[in-house]
């Protein structure tokens, strides 16, 4: 990492980052371990202990499950600092609607452009965040493509939460990085239409042919939240809202309402998406 990337980090890093960082090293201290010692016992050089503790490189969440083992003397304090510190490496206009996402009851995304970053695989997540403009150090990409990823606990949380996405069929066609890693994205994509709290659609590209198309505004989030009220995340050219105006939402939740039924039904979709990913089945 250069030093330019560590000053640039040091100066981004959240309060999550630096208060791991000040435990890990009183804790480390604590047991009269060396930052090479600690390093050694959790798999990392001395240099990487000594970038986390001056935020140089905030932890990462496999670091944070490996000091929680060795030195968290049963106090959980680094377990619990893992949803923050991912809630950190966030954007700062995404940091609001990702608490929100991982509370929500039902969650509904019509996407127009990519695959929802919910359903994205590291490779897709990967070559969609290192090829955007302008370019990000390699160790920031990594840092949102692991806090993206880390978004599909959603999936499996318990209680489970109703997902249901929209994907106009120009985003299955549109590779990020190779065409393999579109086919891969498409795969994973199927096989999570086949979860029984996830539902997937296609919108196809000729539905203006047939007479109007809902969807014509763009991407939007539609969120039930956990206290059961209707919110509505859009975001565009890194800028982002979330309407919570019940009038405001409305007629959002209308047009999402409309996109659903002029979207091809998910058996039809999955089908459409298998065959675009080289897996098609009769």
């Amino acid at each position: 990492m250069t030093a330019m990337a560590r000053a640039e980090n040091k100066a981004e890093a959240g309060g999550t980052a630096h208060l791991v960082a000040a435990l890990a090293k009183a804790l480390r201290e604590q047991q009269s371990l060396t930052q090479d010692e600690l390093g050694r016992r959790i798999g990392y050089t001395g240099s990487a202990i000594s970038a986390m503790e001056t935020c140089a490189q905030p932890a990462s969440d496999k670091m944070l499950v490996a000091l929680e083992e060795q030195i968290g003397g049963g106090l959980g304090v680094f377990e619990k600092a893992r949803k923050f510190m991912l809630l950190d490496k966030y954007p700062p206009q995404f940091k609001n609607f990702a608490l929100m996402e991982a509370e929500a009851v039902t969650l509904c995304s019509y996407q127009t452009f990519v695959v929802d970053g919910l359903f994205q695989t590291p490779a897709y997540a990967r070559a969609l965040i290192g090829g955007g403009f302008p370019r990000l150090p390699e160790t920031k990409v990594e840092e949102l493509v692991e806090a993206r990823i880390a978004r599909r606990a959603l999936f499996d949380r318990d209680p489970p939460a109703m997902v249901e996405l929209i994907l106009d069929e120009s985003a299955l066609r549109r590779p990020f990085g190779s065409w393999e890693i579109l086919r891969e994205q498409l795969r994973s994509l199927a096989e999570d239409a086949e979860r029984d709290n996830v539902s997937v659609q296609v919108m196809p590209m000729e539905r203006a042919l047939r007479g109007g198309h809902a969807g014509a505004h763009g991407s939007m989030v539609l969120v039930v939240t956990k206290d059961h009220h209707q919110v509505v995340y859009l975001e565009v050219e890194d800028q982002s809202v979330l309407v919570s105006d019940p009038p405001t939402v409305a007629p959002l939740a209308h047009r999402y309402a409309k996109i659903r039924t002029q979207a091809l039904s998910p058996d039809d979709s999955l089908s459409l998406i298998r065959t675009l990913a080289g897996e098609e089945r009769t």
